[in-house]
């Protein structure tokens, strides 16, 4: 994006892996929510489209805010007019997994690579965390007996409500056709940190045990219940024995920490000092500038402290990451360039899109009450194994909807949302399936 704002601007990236993501399909379902598949290319790859970018692969450890320069693990110094720091996050682990090797923290490529070798060597493992990763390799994993380890009441409770839940519940051991496709990856060369993973990294991803088949009910679920302690026994054929806080004890051969990230930033620095949130994250204002003029963040390393429009909170996730860093390269270029700039039109609602136990996942505005207190209703309709649609209405307007499955309603949920029309003379017919409320409201 930089490249395409500043095409005779000289741009240097930083990056320690030599792959790089890159967006492509882009496709747009509404004014704000946008599909798109992240295929990884090497970093290189890119001075072959823009010219005008310099690629290096190393770290950056110092950042001198006083003489406009950083400083890399190989010793280089490089000057900038203007810095963009899209470090991203590293996995929040479990405490236990600390010098453990029997448990994988799941948050990038290479880590993915390490949890599918020592899978295929395993037969019963235990998963912690309920959020998107989690949820996706509890319905991806074949041929090995798990225990889903969750701190709250339901599934995947990071997106969504117990209805929802209850609605994937049946997913769960069901198996799937097997993928001939075949995960396409660059080797690189010693140690790296692993490039982030995309939103749709599980796609073609083949997750298998050491079991030679699936078993019946092989996914066994421990509901607000959490680790406590984790020794390990190299006698026993499971050598993790996992206490819970429920009391229960669980022998596995492997632990998998995927309980969310934490802001990624490793380097010092010198002169005037970032500011940081209580999650560490590098505090920004509303042009994602942070509070030295010439820098800026993006992404999961930063925290937005501007205030929020209605329908609008951050939340780590690949959507806001992109969407973030072309607003950061608009925002760099205006400064650069004496220019006003108006707040992206992305931050005025909440929107998200994924895939999650197989099913098309919309989520709009605040499609869990956020914000709201106690005072709103909730409509439903689902149709099992094929569609679950929840909207979140106050004072009769629509705040919020989770749209699961092919409901085509994003569109019409997403323009109630923003023009914030009087939906109440509909009553729960909004939602009734022999009325098209498209033709209503779109």
């Amino acid at each position: 994006m930089l490249s395409f704002f500043e095409p005779d601007s000289q741009i240097i990236l930083v990056s320690e892996s030599s792959l790089i993501k890159t967006v492509t399909n882009i496709q747009a379902l509404t004014k704000t929510i946008t599909n798109f598949d992240v295929v990884e290319k090497e970093a290189q790859s890119l001075t072959d489209t823009h010219p005008n970018i310099t690629v290096i692969l190393d770290s950056v450890i110092k950042i001198n805010t006083v003489n406009n320069a950083v400083e890399t693990k190989s010793c280089k110094v490089l000057k900038y007019d203007y810095l963009c720091i899209c470090t991203g996050g590293r996995p929040k682990l479990i405490p236990q997994a600390l010098d453990n090797k029997y448990v994988v923290g799941i948050r990038d490529t290479d880590s993915v690579d390490e949890f599918v070798e020592k899978l295929s060597k395993t037969t019963k493992i235990v998963i912690v965390g309920n959020g998107g990763i989690a949820s996706e390799i509890i319905h991806k994993i074949r041929n090995v007996e798990v225990h889903w380890v969750i701190k709250d009441k339901h599934i995947t409770a990071t997106f969504v409500d117990p209805g929802a839940a209850t609605f994937f519940q049946d997913s769960l051991n069901q198996t799937t056709p097997e993928s001939s496709a075949k995960q396409m990856r660059y080797k690189e060369d010693g140690p790296k940190s692993g490039a982030a993973l995309g939103p749709n990294w599980y796609q073609n991803l083949e997750i298998y045990g050491a079991l030679s088949k699936s078993l019946p009910d092989n996914i066994k679920i421990h509901y607000e219940s959490e680790i406590i302690d984790l020794t390990c026994d190299l006698s026993n054929p499971h050598p993790v024995k996992v206490t819970l806080s429920n009391g229960l004890v669980i022998d596995s051969d492997l632990v998998v920490s995927a309980t969310g990230v934490v802001p990624h930033h490793e380097f010092e620095v010198v002169g005037s000092n970032l500011a940081f949130s209580e999650d560490r994250g590098i505090v920004v204002n509303e042009f994602l500038q942070t509070t030295v003029a010439n820098i800026y963040a993006a992404g999961d390393v930063c925290s937005p402290t501007w205030q929020y429009a209605k329908h609008w909170f951050p939340m780590k996730l690949w959507t806001q990451a992109r969407q973030m860093g072309c607003y950061a390269a608009r925002s760099m270029c205006a400064n650069l360039n004496k220019e006003e700039i108006l707040q992206d039109f992305c931050f005025e609602i909440f929107t998200h899109s994924t895939k999650l136990f197989g099913y098309k996942v919309i989520l709009l505005g605040l499609y869990n009450g956020q914000k709201l207190g106690q005072d709103y209703e909730i409509l439903l309709r689902m149709t099992k194994g094929h569609e679950y649609i929840k909207f979140v209405i106050q004072e009769g307007k629509l705040h919020g909807a989770i749209l699961i499955g092919e409901t085509d309603l994003e569109e019409t949920c997403e323009n109630l949302i923003l023009n914030q029309i009087d939906i109440s003379p509909y009553g729960t017919d909004i939602l009734n399936p022999d009325i098209d409320i498209e033709d209503y409201f779109d």
